[in-house]
């Protein structure tokens, strides 16, 4: 089945980095668009970044376009999102999700930006 573990989320000082990672499995990762997505206390979920199968495409909120980079090995079946200059406004749980499987969901990770 369809599995999506994100990992990588963890308390940060603003101005700080962190890289998350999505270990995919239960689909061919290799032909698929992959996404991240953040969804802050209280709000809805939102797109953050994006990035096709081959990886030579990416795309990004404006809220974080400059400051975050996502990218892909397809050998390990992986989507990484690299965070840098983080505000508090970035605290969020962090998921990543499948465009053309998007009903699949993983448990997400928490990110929090705070002095």
């Amino acid at each position: 089945q369809v599995q999506l573990v994100e990992s990588g989320g963890g308390l940060v000082q603003p101005g700080g980095s962190l890289r998350l990672s999505c270990a995919a499995s239960g689909f061919t990762f290799s032909t698929s668009a992959m996404t991240w997505y953040r969804q802050a206390p209280g709000k809805e979920r939102v797109l953050v970044a994006a990035i096709t199968s081959s990886g030579g495409n990416t795309n990004y909120a404006d809220s974080v376009k400059g400051r975050f980079t996502i990218s892909r090995d397809n050998a390990k079946n992986t989507v990484y999102l690299q965070m840098n200059s983080l505000k508090p406004e970035d605290t969020a749980v962090y998921y990543c999700n499948i465009i053309r499987l998007s009903q699949y969901w993983g448990q997400g990770t928490q990110v929090t930006v705070s002095s």
